[in-house]
This record gives C-alpha cells, sequence and structure tokens, in this order.
C-alpha cells in the first residue's frame, strides 16, 4: 500500500483521527494534515466556464490523407500519412456544469493540435453558423440563455425576446430546434470551425476557409422526448458514451475537410447573393465551394485525470501556427481576445504550464513570474534586446501578413440591409417531413411560454423565411394554447 503523504512528501501515520486534546477535543491547530486536507479541500474547485461548462475530452490523431499544401504551409500538413497529436474536448454551451448533456443547445467541437510549430486551436460547434455577427451582443445573449436575475430560473421570455429583436439569429435557431438541436452523444455529430479562416502558402498567398469534421460513425439525433428523458435518468449520456467507447476500442473517428474561397471568388459571390462571405450566421453553399478532404481525426486515448485534462484544458483561436490565419469575422475578432482572457482569469496566470495545455515542441519566451511558473525561464535573461534588424513585414511566425483594410473606423450597423431570412428558410425547406414537423413542434413548445408580443416578432422571422414555416409554428402555438 501506498505511504500516505502531506502535499510536501511528509508521511502521514494516522488519516482517521484529529489530534485533540484528550479523547474529547478541543482539536488542536497544530494538526496541519487536517488543516491541509481542509484547506485543499476548500479550494480544490476553479471558476466554472461560463460558457461551455458541462464537457468531456480525449486524446486523439490527426492524419493527413490529401495534399492540400498548395493552400498551406503549416507543417503538419506536409506530407500525406503524416500524424498530429490532438485533444477534443466536447461540451454544451448553455448550462452548468452539472447540467445534463441531452440538452436542447448547440454543442462544443474544441480540437487542440500540437504540431512542431506550437499549439493550434479550433475552437468550434457542432453546428456551422451562430446567433450573432458581432461579438458586442455576445454577453447579452448569453445572460439570456442562464438564470433570470430575479427568479435565478430559466426564462423562455428572456430567449425568444432576444431572438426576436435579432433575426440575425433566424438560421442558428432553426439548427438548434431542429432534431441537431439534440445529437445522439458527441460521436454521432459533424463539427464545425464555424468562423470563416484562412490558409496561407508559401508564397504568401491567402484563402478564406471554412473547417468542417464529418462523424464517420454516422448522424444519430434523439428525439425531443428521449432526449428528455435521457436528462432525468443519465444526465452524463454523452460523457458515458464517449469514455465507454474509446475504453473499449471502438475509437471515433472524424473527416476533416475544408472549403475554400480566394478574394475574387469573394468578391463575385459577395456581389452576387448580398452575403458575407465573414458573416457567422451564413454558410457557404457546397454546391458552389464543395468541400476538400484533408485527414482523418480520431480519438484513441482517455484522460488519466478529468480535471487536470478536460476542466482545466484551456484553447483560444488566437492560438493558430504559421501557414494558418484569421479573417474580418466580428465574432471571431472577438473570440481572440475573450477565450484567452477567459482562461487568465479561470485557469490562471501560467496556464499554458499545465501538461493539457503545454506545447509539445520546445517554447521560449520572456514571460516570468506569476502563480505555478512551472516552466519560469530557468537562467535566461527575461527580456529581449532591442534588433536593428528587423525582419520584413510577413516575416514573423504568429499570426500573418494581414489583409487589405476597408473604410474608416467607426460602428457600422448592417441590420437593416443585411438578409437573414433565404438561409433559413433554404434549410427548413430542405428537411423531411418528419423533420419539418419535430422543428415546429419543437420551436412552439418553447415559444409558447414567452409573451403575445414576442410571440408575434419571431413568427414574422419564421414567415419571411418560408411561409409554411411560420404558418406551422404559428398553428402549433394556438394548439397548445387551446390545450391549456
Amino acid at each position: 500500500m501506498t505511504q500516505l503523504t502531506t502535499a510536501s512528501g511528509i508521511p502521514v501515520n494516522d488519516n482517521q483521527n484529529s489530534i485533540t486534546a484528550g479523547p474529547r477535543g478541543p482539536v488542536l491547530l497544530q494538526d496541519f494534515h487536517l488543516i491541509e486536507k481542509l484547506q485543499h479541500f476548500n479550494r480544490e474547485r476553479i471558476p466554472e466556464r461560463v460558457v461551455h461548462a458541462k464537457g468531456s475530452g480525449a486524446y486523439g490523431t490527426f492524419t493527413v490523407t490529401h495534399d492540400v499544401s498548395k493552400y498551406t504551409k503549416a507543417k503538419l500538413f506536409a506530407a500525406i500519412g503524416r500524424q498530429t497529436e490532438t485533444f477534443l474536448r466536447f461540451s454544451t454551451v448553455g448550462g452548468e456544469k452539472g447540467s445534463a448533456d441531452t440538452e436542447r443547445d448547440p454543442r462544443g467541437f474544441a480540437v487542440r493540435f500540437y504540431t512542431e510549430e506550437g499549439n493550434w486551436d479550433l475552437v468550434g460547434n457542432n453546428t456551422p453558423t451562430f446567433f450573432l455577427k458581432d461579438g458586442i451582443k455576445f454577453p447579452d445573449f448569453i445572460h439570456t440563455q442562464k438564470r433570470d436575475p430575479q427568479t435565478n430560473l430559466k426564462s423562455a421570455q428572456n430567449v425568444w425576446d432576444f431572438w426576436s429583436k435579432a433575426p440575425e439569429s433566424l438560421h442558428q435557431v432553426t439548427i438548434l430546434f431542429s432534431d441537431r438541436g439534440t445529437p445522439d452523444g458527441y460521436r454521432h455529430m459533424d463539427g464545425f470551425g464555424s468562423h470563416t479562416y484562412s490558409l496561407i502558402n508559401d508564397a504568401g498567398e491567402r484563402v478564406w476557409v471554412k473547417w468542417h469534421f464529418k462523424t464517420l460513425q454516422g448522424i444519430r439525433n434523439l428525439t425531443a422526448a428521449e432526449a428528455q428523458r435521457l436528462a432525468g435518468v443519465d444526465p452524463d449520456y454523452a460523457q458515458r458514451d464517449l469514455f465507454n467507447a474509446i475504453a473499449t476500442g471502438d475509437y471515433p473517428r472524424w473527416s476533416v475537410e475544408i472549403q475554400v474561397m480566394d478574394d475574387a471568388r469573394r468578391a463575385a459571390w459577395e456581389a452576387q447573393t448580398g452575403w458575407d462571405a465573414f458573416d457567422l450566421t451564413k454558410v457557404w453553399p457546397q454546391g458552389e465551394f464543395p468541400r476538400i478532404p484533408v485527414g482523418i481525426l480520431e480519438l484513441n486515448r482517455n484522460p488519466d485525470n478529468y480535471h487536470a485534462d478536460v476542466e482545466q484544458a484551456a484553447l483560444s483561436p488566437s492560438n493558430i501556427v504559421p501557414g494558418l490565419g484569421y479573417s474580418p469575422d466580428k465574432m471571431l475578432q472577438a473570440r481572440l481576445f475573450a477565450y484567452h482572457d477567459a482562461q487568465l482569469y479561470r485557469v490562471g496566470t501560467n496556464h499554458q504550464h499545465l501538461p493539457v495545455n503545454r506545447p509539445r515542441c520546445p517554447f521560449h519566451n520572456q514571460q516570468r513570474d506569476g502563480a505555478m511558473a512551472v516552466a519560469n525561464g530557468g537562467a535566461a535573461p527575461n527580456y529581449d534586446p532591442v534588433h536593428a534588424d528587423v525582419p520584413a513585414v510577413g516575416g514573423f511566425g504568429h499570426g500573418d501578413a494581414g489583409w487589405p483594410v476597408e473604410g474608416n473606423a467607426g460602428r457600422y450597423d448592417t441590420r437593416a440591409t443585411d438578409d437573414h431570412f433565404t438561409q433559413a428558410g433554404n434549410l427548413f425547406r430542405l428537411l423531411t417531413e418528419e423533420g419539418k414537423r419535430n422543428l415546429i413542434a419543437n420551436i412552439a413548445g418553447s415559444l409558447s411560454n414567452a409573451d403575445a408580443a414576442t410571440q408575434d416578432r419571431q413568427i414574422g422571422h419564421f414567415l419571411k423565411a418560408d411561409t409554411a414555416y411560420g404558418q406551422g409554428v404559428a398553428e402549433a402555438i394556438r394548439a397548445l394554447q387551446n390545450q391549456a
């Protein structure tokens, strides 16, 4: 049996009885083992993520299967057959850490690639779109998904009031209330980078890119009734399914694919459709921009310790490697700051030193000290001297040389002219008749809990997307009201 010790390695001879003054006490302050044990217990929780609090994760590998070197100089794509260690964290978005895995909610799909040039984090969802196109409204939106400040209850009124006044959310709302809103665990859903990113090749040429992860297990969704039942009897359903599959060697896999758009094609497509290629509420039609295969992602190792690897995993879309880049997507630009900042608060100043976050390649910087500075640079200088031979623009590794900026700095509001309805209507028309019925029933069950003015606003959006969509929701809400 392993000898129990204090955190400082001192043997503990009795872990059953406190040191007391006599057999009936009181307890003495000198019992440091007792004090240390209680102090650590009081501090063993780190702050919960504001979003994506309930999650699961696993390690795996990414293997290149197709040559995409004409698009990117990133070394992880340099040769067919090349493998890169990965970590993937799945999550629900709106619920607390103890919420059910099967709630109707987008699912986080956040992949870390431990490349030889540093960590690349592709932090996405199981949906290709989102509710917003500008990060300035993200805190407001998330507040509607959380608990009401007075009642401390979830509020359908708050949710639909926000959505009904933000018609840009309609496309994502349609996805969320379809059968895709309750996926059957994490293995049977697709993942998306969602944002528009960019790839840069050896010649410095940039293309815009959308990342897709297509499940090789096949798409499976839960009915609303089954998702609700599982929330009661097995709230950790997705966690259990993922862990057990990997533990028994049934390794889940995804085909990694990209859509590509160069600047000339982007300009022509935007002129033709009136849509912004960088708008997170829109998709790029796959008929015009077909998916290009890149590789296979496989999850094949469960973490040994959930807290160390899954809870402390700190991913950020700002982590890119040479050959990869960002885009003018406003939501992405906000996340480049917000994600890293959230982990500085939640996990700590030196969260990159933790094993799950530490790069697998050598790293060197002048960052020193702070809490838990495990890798503190040793005797190396903690400053970088001034260099006279500054490299030419574009010669640096992190980030890229940038793209031309159009217009003057200012707050630009395009909501009055943007098309929020066509793509949502297209999605509705693509659904099977059963899928349409489920979508309408799911929406009506939730929207019926909002006030009449909110219902009218939201139904107006559905009608603009597709007449049958709006009429179906209105009729379903009337039927529920007549039953009440």
